[in-house]
């Protein structure tokens, strides 16, 4: 939407309006609780998969878990929130985290070429003159020219490190020209984790467990899936000709960092709260063990975006997003819900996934033992269903000072009818874009039809310290409207719209 081209509907504006009654997240998300846990159990049931696990975050904790199914089929032990599930491509989030943690330490920058720190790189191109050779950002944001490699990049999980480093030394081919299109590469991650120990010093899994799993207290996640009982794990299963088939449990090695890691419910919502945690901006100490800031840098990809459907029974709706992937995560702006950050899992033996709306503090993630689950689906319609129940509240940007002063102005040039009133709080182009003589003709049709305004109404809207809308309540009827600020000091108004709100 233009907010500066086009004054808000009554529907748009009451849709952005803060709630009227304040109330916590966990309050407002509770009575959905029940409806939900009947989807994920048909869910579960229907698809089938023998066990399914999924949580809902919100105000920095796990306000809801609940298992469905079994954990393994022989014993039929029940999935519980300290079941410990594998989460595949979802492990590629702590990788991207983990080179960004480097970058803050100062030692390496995004922009090195990735041979810089894996030598047997050095020489790779796109067979054309003008490929450009591969940086660390472009690993980061799958743009490095290799081919999609599921599902061959999972089986690869165990790779001892010496076979690694014998593939990456007689080299691989190129599916594109890097930097020119967006292509999912498992490998690519594998190279970003071989990267992480280069510069680090330590195993990728010690610096994983290091920097993030254990400052977070993730105490029951890691990438060595023998090192905890196998009466606490999810085993793997796939289905075939109506039968299921145990899928070999894989050890770590050199593709654990695109997907091996393993975590329960209970810990991974620990790192679900965490990013959650660095929306909104704003002032106060970082308590986590990556600066908010970087975080947020996982929404930040390289501009290849794609136009696609939202998951699930939402997609019906005819909702398009614009869609990129940023740095182990894909971002999607929705038409509805704004930015959402999620990412899926396949693996076998295992399906998950995982959905954010950092402007409502929401999070869902849903973990499946059944290879290729397609959980997506279902913890969208979860999310879209909170939504739809007036189950998210979104932060509104702060009114600040300069926006609120101008606020103050435009009241004053409507009770006057006349611009001129507040000429010194105009920006240079105000008047030259618009006579004072039409801003005069204008406001007094307005009056004519209005009567005087209290400028009492909707809270006004603010996008920005500098931007925003109002609506004010009139002797008859109601005016909106919408202000923009100009890159000036002292501040000054470049840009002043008001409509009349149609009656219904």
């Amino acid at each position: 939407m233009n907010w500066f081209g086009t004054a808000l509907s009554a529907a748009a504006f009451c849709s952005l309006a803060a709630p009227a009654a304040a109330q916590t997240k966990a309050a407002a998300l509770q009575p959905q609780f029940d409806a939900i846990d009947r989807q994920f159990e048909s869910f579960q049931r229907d698809t089938p998969t023998p066990g399914l696990v999924y949580g809902i975050v919100a105000e920095g904790k796990l306000v809801h878990v609940r298992g469905f199914g079994v954990q393994d089929l022989d014993h039929k032990r029940s999935v519980t929130p300290d079941t410990l599930f594998r989460i595949a491509s979802m492990t590629k989030a702590f990788t991207a985290l983990s080179i960004l943690a480097l970058r803050d330490a100062g030692k390496l920058s995004l922009d090195d070429l990735a041979e810089r720190y894996v030598p047997e790189m050095r020489g790779w191109k796109y067979p054309t003159s003008d490929s450009p050779r591969i940086r660390i950002r472009d690993l980061l944001s799958h743009v490095a020219g290799f081919v999609t490699d599921d599902p061959w990049g999972d089986r690869q999980t165990p790779m001892p490190e010496a076979e690694f480093i014998g593939l990456l030394r007689t080299g691989v081919p190129f599916s594109r020209v890097p930097d020119t299109a967006h292509e999912y590469s498992n490998f690519g991650y594998a190279l970003l984790g071989h990267i992480v120990a280069k510069v680090s010093g330590m195993p990728y899994r010690s610096y994983v467990e290091r920097t993030i799993l254990k400052p977070l207290g993730m105490t029951s996640s890691g990438f060595e899936v023998s090192e905890w009982l196998i009466e606490r794990r999810a085993i793997g299963y796939r289905f075939e000709k109506g039968a299921w088939t145990e899928e070999p449990t894989m050890r770590n090695g050199a593709f654990g960092p695109m997907g091996g890691l393993q975590v329960s419910a209970n810990d991974y919502a620990k790192w679900i709260a965490f990013l959650l945690s660095a929306w909104p901006p704003r002032d106060g100490p970082d308590a986590g063990p990556v600066k908010r800031a970087t975080v947020r840098e996982l929404a930040q990809g390289l501009n290849f975006v794609r136009m696609t459907p939202r998951y699930g029974a939402t997609a019906k709706t005819g909702c398009i997003q614009g869609t990129a992937y940023g740095k182990g995560l894909r971002v999607s702006q929705d038409c509805e819900l704004g930015m959402m950050l999620h990412h899926g899992g396949g693996y076998p033996g295992y399906g998950s996934h995982m959905l954010l709306v950092p402007e409502a503090g929401v999070g869902i993630f849903v973990f499946t033992n059944r290879t290729y689950t397609g959980a997506a689906g279902i913890a969208w319609d979860a999310m879209f269903g909170l939504d739809k129940a007036g189950a998210l509240s979104f932060a509104e940007t702060p009114l600040s000072p300069d926006l609120a002063a101008a606020l103050d102005t435009a009241r004053a040039i409507y009770a006057a009818g006349d611009v001129t009133v507040a000429r010194s709080s105009l920006a240079m182009n105000f008047l030259m874009d618009r006579s004072a003589a039409d801003w005069r003709s204008d406001l007094a049709a307005l009056r004519t039809q209005l009567g005087a305004c209290t400028g009492k109404g909707e809270p006004p809207h603010p996008t920005g310290r500098l931007s925003g809308a109002f609506r004010w309540q009139c002797d008859k009827g109601m005016l909106d409207g919408t202000l923009l600020l100009a890159p000036t000091t002292p501040i000054t108004i470049q840009s002043l719209k008001l409509t009349p709100v149609p009656k219904p």
